[in-house]
């Protein structure tokens, strides 16, 4: 069972990268193109998931937003891992009051949310998908931080750290050559699990306004654009909204069965 969901998250996760890939180069129609003439039109062989309130092609637009959803995991689970790896490792390596004082400011940022982060940034410096990126990757530094700080100080009291030691290798060698390496499958499935979080971060942030704006498209912004069409056009908001459950689902799916295979702890004897 736990080997089909596996199978089934790398499936769902490659389709949502291929999607944002092809995307780059093709999309069925021009997101943005506007045809007044086919507003609302139905499914057809021209328009998979037909158009929307301005002729506009769904499915060109479902494309265009999994290329915005990917940026976004990427940048924001880039600066939280980047980030929160360096200042977990650096707490673990040196303990005493540097590791006190990365552990209070995780707990610090944990008292702000991606969308109070990306509110307040919003209003200083305008809403934008760059707002969405850092503040989602602000929100997951402290999870970063806590998680690697924890791991790393077991592998401190290992026999071969300590042999490194007397060898005379320094705290920051130490780290790099035998701490950081035995923490990349925890990296990874972190890493997976964060990324389903950003979408899902990103989505609602552009539901609101703060993230991207239009008219770049974004699986988030279509449900906004599509809420008062609830009754009319009751399929605008069904196609993004199964879009961000699949990738989301995908991700998660992958990140549990990453876990089950690098994890030592989750292996049968």
């Amino acid at each position: 069972m736990r080997r089909a969901g596996f199978h089934l998250g790398a499936v769902l996760t490659a389709l949502l990268m291929a999607t944002a890939l092809l995307s780059l180069i093709w999309t069925p129609w021009p997101p943005e193109q506007i045809d007044m003439a086919r507003r609302f039109a139905a499914a057809d062989a021209s328009h998979w998931l037909g158009c929307d309130q301005l002729g506009r092609d769904v499915l060109s637009r479902l494309m265009a937003g999994a290329r915005s959803a990917w940026l976004v995991g990427i940048v924001a689970v880039g600066i939280g891992l980047i980030a929160g790896t360096a200042l977990g490792l650096l707490a673990a390596a040196r303990q005493g009051w540097v590791e006190g004082l990365v552990l209070r400011a995780a707990d610090l940022g944990y008292a702000f949310p991606a969308l109070l982060l990306a509110i307040l940034l919003a209003a200083a410096l305008g809403p934008g998908m760059t707002i969405a990126m850092v503040a989602i990757g602000l929100h997951a530094v402290p999870s970063f931080a806590r998680l690697v700080n924890g791991s790393a100080k077991s592998w401190w009291t290992r026999d071969f750290v300590q042999a490194a030691r007397v060898a005379g290798q320094g705290r920051a060698g130490i780290t790099w050559r035998h701490v950081l390496p035995q923490l990349m499958p925890l990296l990874i499935v972190q890493g997976t699990t964060s990324f389903a979080l950003a979408i899902l971060a990103e989505a609602g942030l552009s539901y609101l306004g703060l993230g991207t704006q239009p008219p770049q498209a974004s699986w988030g912004r279509l449900l906004a654009e599509a809420q008062t069409l609830m009754l009319e056009a009751p399929q605008l908001a069904l196609a993004p909204g199964v879009a961000i459950t699949l990738a989301v689902l995908g991700l998660n799916l992958l990140g549990d069965g990453l876990r089950d295979r690098l994890d030592p702890k989750e292996q049968p004897r």
